[in-house]
């Protein structure tokens, strides 16, 4: 049975968003082909999302959140020691673009195009990522594990040094052999430069 606008939620409707996403991709994707999805009229889906464009910005944000929440976890475990929170923290997000790249690469187009059309969503994610890895390295300075007088800048600075495996730009290169071992290169560079001021090798 369709839902009635009354059972109709925000939720609903980013998840038939994005399949009509993935069907018609970003160029022919319309606010009545959502509709039409879940069996509701136009001015249904638009009582939730004022405008195209806010619910394009809303699919972005969903889509963007999931990678976020995945890492949350690292960042927020201090049980673990800074370096392999660190570690895993990269590890965990070079796995996600990887895995939304090459399980959904119709999807993964479609919202690189969306991401340039929400800089205020990806604005957002990169903050909320950049505050995760803040706490990371804010935990290893104040442990003394890090050298890292400014945690915040630094973790920007991390975030941008390990940019080849995370902005969706250089997706192509994610599945090329020897791609891994890159990875671990540049993280194992990273987390010297945090020892180097201590001499630790």
């Amino acid at each position: 049975m369709a839902p009635t606008s009354e059972t109709l939620t925000a939720e609903r409707i980013l998840e038939a968003t994005e399949e009509v996403l993935r069907r018609h991709g970003p160029a022919k994707a319309t606010v009545v082909d959502v509709a039409r999805a879940l069996g509701v009229s136009h001015g249904s889906v638009y009582r939730h999302f004022r405008t195209k464009a806010a619910l394009r910005e809303a699919v972005t944000k969903r889509w963007l959140d999931r990678t976020s929440e995945t890492l949350a976890g690292i960042a927020a475990d201090e049980n673990r020691a800074p370096e392999a929170r660190l570690r895993d923290w990269l590890a965990a997000l070079f796995a996600a673009k990887r895995r939304k790249a090459g399980l959904d690469p119709e999807l993964f187009a479609t919202y690189t195009v969306l991401t340039d059309e929400n800089g205020g969503a990806v604005a957002e994610h990169i903050a909320d990522l950049t505050g995760q890895l803040e706490r990371i390295v804010r935990a290893g300075a104040e442990s003394g594990v890090f050298t890292a007088p400014a945690p915040a800048a630094t973790a920007r600075a991390v975030f941008h040094a390990t940019d080849r495996f995370h902005d969706p730009c250089h997706a192509r290169e994610w599945e090329q052999p020897g791609i891994e071992g890159e990875f671990e290169a540049v993280v194992d560079l990273v987390l010297r430069g945090l020892r180097a001021a201590q001499g630790r090798p």
